[in-house]
């Protein structure tokens, strides 16, 4: 699995998340102090995430870290 391949992961990991918590891009960006367009760069892999921004991502939806990372 290369990185782009990651991302792709990591993203579909947090949009399913997200959504089995019943939040919109928009609310999750408000809870973690990102921007709606942010999210959507996130959860279609076409950024790298810094650690700060997954802490951020999982404390918004009650995660672990753990459980955004499957690779």
């Amino acid at each position: 699995m290369d990185a782009k391949e990651k991302r792709a992961a990591l993203g579909i990991a947090v949009r399913r998340r997200r959504e089995e918590q019943g939040l919109s891009q928009q609310r999750l960006a408000l809870m973690m102090g990102s921007s709606k367009s942010h999210i959507w760069r996130i959860e279609t892999g076409r950024v790298s995430v810094g650690i700060d921004d997954l802490i951020r991502i999982a404390d918004a939806l009650d995660a672990r870290v753990g459980d955004f990372i499957a690779f």
